[in-house]
């Protein structure tokens, strides 16, 4: 079987990857930073339907932590694909509000997470590495284009890095057997919003939206595992947005 690692897979859309993921016949290591309970939890529910899966807990912006996550995916078979799905956002409010030590950790982990779970998936799938391929899909924001202006605008800077990076590295490896992509999500129905003091912006922010509601987390993941899957073999340096049309 083939193995993909999935970042911030313990819940939300990382959870929802991870268990479409394992239906389709990975092998599926779920990264997680903290919840290592919600991360057994994903690894239970796909064994009891079948599949394979392991929990690997670690800091995404930490190399050490990265590396140990992909030796440890190679224990379980051959590395296909990557789903650096791993951020977060910090505290809303305006930017002249913004504390330096939150927005450096919005930082590391959502550009630097991406940089380094992107360097180690290049190096052991990439053809000039002597790999076999494969596919890397970034999950950025649809707030990269936004802006999102009075609630996080670092947050937006930060996913507006990770489709420039997205970018660059798919035109870096495109050569070399390595798909590159991103999703943009707009706005998911996830625990997020709640977390980080704002149980209410679903309902606020819905009517925006064209088709008028907050997507799923699995309306996500289908298109992740779209951009994974060789339907998509001809598809690389894209930003897909799953946003109900905002």
């Amino acid at each position: 079987m083939t193995v993909l690692v999935v970042t911030g897979g313990s819940r939300g859309i990382g959870a929802s990857v991870c268990r479409l993921a394992a239906a389709r016949g990975y092998s599926v290591v779920v990264g997680y930073a903290t919840d290592g309970t919600a991360a057994r939890d994903v690894v239970a529910e796909i064994e009891a339907a079948g599949g394979r899966a392991i929990a690997v807990g670690g800091d995404v912006a930490d190399e050490a932590d990265v590396a140990r996550l992909f030796d440890t995916a190679a224990e379980l078979g051959p590395l296909a694909g990557v789903v650096a799905n791993a951020g977060i956002v910090g505290a809303a409010g305006r930017l002249d509000e913004q504390d330096a030590g939150t927005v450096r950790r919005v930082l590391e982990v959502n550009v630097l997470g991406v940089f380094l779970c992107a360097r180690e998936a290049v190096r052991r799938m990439s053809t000039r590495h002597g790999g076999r391929g494969g596919a890397v899909v970034t999950v950025s924001s649809t707030a990269a284009g936004r802006g999102s202006p009075g609630e996080w605008v670092h947050y937006a800077a930060s996913k507006a890095a990770v489709e420039s990076m997205t970018h660059g590295l798919a035109l870096e490896v495109g050569d070399e057997g390595v798909r590159v992509n991103a999703v943009a999500p707009g706005l998911v129905e996830t625990g997020l919003h709640a977390a980080v003091g704002l149980p209410d912006r679903i309902a606020r922010r819905a009517p925006m939206i064209p088709m008028r509601r907050a997507g799923q987390p699995a309306e996500i993941a289908e298109g992740i595992l779209w951009l994974l899957s060789p339907a998509a073999s001809f598809v690389t340096g894209a930003v897909l947005p799953i946003s109900g049309g905002y």
